[in-house]
């Protein structure tokens, strides 16, 4: 499959071989054995997935950074995986999905606002 983030097009490939999971990047080949763990290139790397408490009904920020469009509003039911809001950080626009569904409760994000990771941008109800 390809996705592109930015104007940047990235040839992604994942595939289960002997109980583990290869995910080849533009040809960069990363095996995820047992869970939070990657092995690639002769050596192991230890990453720690976030946990997501997704009963709070909230969207936080992925990065820190500025936001540069918000498209919804107080009142607006969103669908999971609808693009809420845009997030500018290092030269990039990043497009904010929403991991849940429901209605907008509140907006606390604005246009030109700087916000840190995990801050809170919209609740839901």
């Amino acid at each position: 499959m390809k996705i592109k983030i930015g104007e940047k097009i990235y040839d992604i490939e994942i595939s289960e071989e002997g109980g583990k999971v290869k995910i080849k990047v533009n040809e960069k080949e990363f095996i995820f054995g047992t869970p939070h763990q990657i092995i690639g290139g002769g050596s192991i790397a230890r990453v720690s997935l976030p946990k997501r408490d997704f009963s709070k009904k909230e969207i936080l920020a992925p990065i820190d950074g500025i936001i540069s469009e918000v498209s919804v509003k107080e009142g607006d039911f969103i669908k999971k995986n609808q693009k809420v809001l845009t997030l500018s950080s290092m030269k990039m626009e990043n497009e904010i999905v929403s991991e849940l569904e429901g209605k907008v409760k509140e907006v606390l994000a604005k246009k030109d606002q700087k916000v840190k990771k995990d801050e809170v941008l919209i609740r839901l109800i």
